[in-house]
């Protein structure tokens, strides 16, 4: 599989899109007013202590307070139950989101929250989830700082190895390596994937940085009134390098030289043998457009997503969860339907998957796929979906079809997906994409009218309607004014107003010039 990163920078935005095969299969935006916070270190203080939920608030300075729950608090004497063949996920899961919610840090006892915290209490604490619609971040008190190689664990006593290593030899030899040159006492470490090839000395520089990174940031906690940010997470660029950037990646273009010279200059420190693939992008015709993806990324905010063969996916956000909808379209096939469905399925199950990844979606998910008759074939979707899962570097889990035919999973959600953090509410229609009809907007007014006349009001009123509502009564109720003024018994004069929402009316009083809509129209 050829993979390749595009880096489009500009003072006030940095774009990062990867390509797997030529095609698009995720964005990463960074903006200096809403920068990715996941991997900052803050010293936060204890706002609330709640027994109920296992669970703290914790004041870190930012607008809503932090979530930090009872088995992401340290306890210094709690044991830890190592596993010499134990897995790990590898920590820094997005580009530029650091060493936070990495890999598990052993097996510990989880005690009351109670015990652990006190209101007015200053605690280390690390962003694991940023805020996300009406929530505040997720934090944890075990920090985790990433490297290139290695990701160091002040409060762990192990040494893990990435699951994505597959090879049982090469994981024990370089567990043993890496056990081997670990201090006492200092934490525990994960061993990346990218570390197949890495040499002992390079593993020694690696861990001797990050020891001396975490002791610096306990040296500026004893400097630091709470709440207070004490380290930040590397920018999403060096991120994606760090995290991304390998022999096993074709190259990286960029069209700005500041962050070319950044690029090179940080690989020439711990990957020069990489430097060379990265590219300076010159020519006039914009990045994006010369590789042909800026039509792809306005296409991640609509609702359909179209397939090779016919078929389509509608793919809805709600509060609770994501629903994707399996559609055949204009695919009917040639004679099996069984066979039909099997093929728009397939081709669903790796969009969807493509899908997740490219719009940054978290959370539960829940895929309606066209029902199939046979176990076999329902077995190769799900299996296809899931192939295609694996190349996620976030963690996803998708359960077996279900009686229903629906497949329910998860990904894993650390900040908010592009389509929230992108785009707002349309103020007409609260986001719930429609508006009333011009039909239900006029009996909206009558029976506004009608609250005024059982008032006793008999000043004359002004009705402002949109344009389209006001043609809706010229075409299809030209009688309503004189029928609603016999209703009134006062007199009304009815104007288009082009500057009101489709579903939104006015009353103003003719005399007075006085507005009384939110007295009247009140459904």
């Amino acid at each position: 599989m050829k993979r390749e990163i595009l880096v489009n920078a500009t003072p006030r935005e940095t774009r990062v899109a990867i390509l797997e095969d030529g095609q698009l299969v995720e964005l990463l935006v960074d903006r200096p007013d809403a920068r990715r916070m996941v991997g900052d270190v803050y010293l936060g203080k204890v706002e609330a202590v709640l027994p109920g939920i296992q669970a703290a608030f914790v004041n870190i300075g930012t607008e809503k307070s932090a979530f930090l729950h009872a088995a992401d608090v340290v306890v210094e004497d709690a044991p830890v139950a190592d596993d010499e063949d134990d897995d790990e996920d590898e920590a820094g899961d997005d580009a530029g989101s650091g060493s936070a919610g990495g890999g598990r840090r052993g097996r510990r006892e989880v005690r009351p929250i109670q015990d652990l915290l006190k209101r007015g209490q200053d605690i280390l604490v690390q962003i694991t989830k940023e805020p996300i619609s009406t929530k505040g971040p997720r934090v944890t008190a075990q920090v985790s700082l990433a490297g290139r190689f290695l990701v160091y664990m002040p409060f762990a006593s192990k040494v893990g190895v990435s699951r994505k290593i597959d090879e049982r030899s090469e994981r024990q030899r370089l567990r043993a390596m890496v056990s081997e040159m670990l201090p006492d006492d200092v934490g525990g470490v994960i061993i990346r994937t990218v570390s197949e090839d890495a040499t002992k000395e390079v593993f020694e520089r690696e861990l001797n940085t990050l020891i001396n990174n975490w002791k610096r940031i306990k040296r500026k906690t004893q400097f630091t009134r709470a709440p207070a940010l004490v380290h930040r997470e590397t920018n999403v660029t060096r991120g994606l390098v760090r995290d991304l950037f390998s022999a096993k990646v074709e190259g990286v273009t960029v069209d700005s030289r500041q962050v070319f010279n950044e690029i090179t200059e940080y690989l020439t420190g711990i990957a020069p043998e990489l430097v060379e693939r990265v590219k300076l992008y010159e020519e006039t015709v914009p990045l994006f457009d010369k590789a042909d993806i800026e039509t792809e990324i306005r296409d991640i905010f609509k609702r359909r997503c179209d397939l090779p063969s016919g078929g389509y996916l509608i793919i809805e956000p709600t509060e609770a969860l994501v629903s994707i909808d399996v559609n055949s379209g204009r695919y009917t096939g040639k004679r099996d339907p069984e066979k039909t469905v099997f093929k728009t399925n397939t081709e669903a199950a790796r969009e969807i998957a493509r899908q997740l990844r490219l719009r940054d979606v978290g959370g539960i998910i829940v895929c309606d796929f066209i029902d199939m008759e046979t176990q076999g074939n329902r077995d190769k979707v799900i299996h296809e979906l899931r192939t295609h899962l694996g190349r996620d570097r976030a963690r996803t889990k998708a359960h077996a079809v279900s009686d229903l035919g629906l497949v329910e999973m998860t990904r894993q959600r650390v900040r908010q997906s592009h389509w929230q953090s992108m785009t707002e509410s349309c103020p007409t229609c609260s986001g719930t994409g429609r508006v009333f009809t011009p039909e239900t907007i006029v009996r909206r007014t009558e029976r506004a009218v009608r609250r005024m006349s059982a008032e006793g009001r008999r000043e004359p009123v002004i009705l402002r309607l949109h344009p389209e509502v006001a043609l809706h009564v010229l075409e299809q109720e030209h009688d309503f004014v004189k029928r609603l003024e016999k209703l009134a018994g006062f007199p009304l004069e009815l104007r288009d107003d082009p500057l009101l929402r489709p579903d939104e009316i006015k009353l103003v009083m003719r005399g007075a010039q006085r507005d009384v809509t939110q007295q009247y129209a009140l459904a």
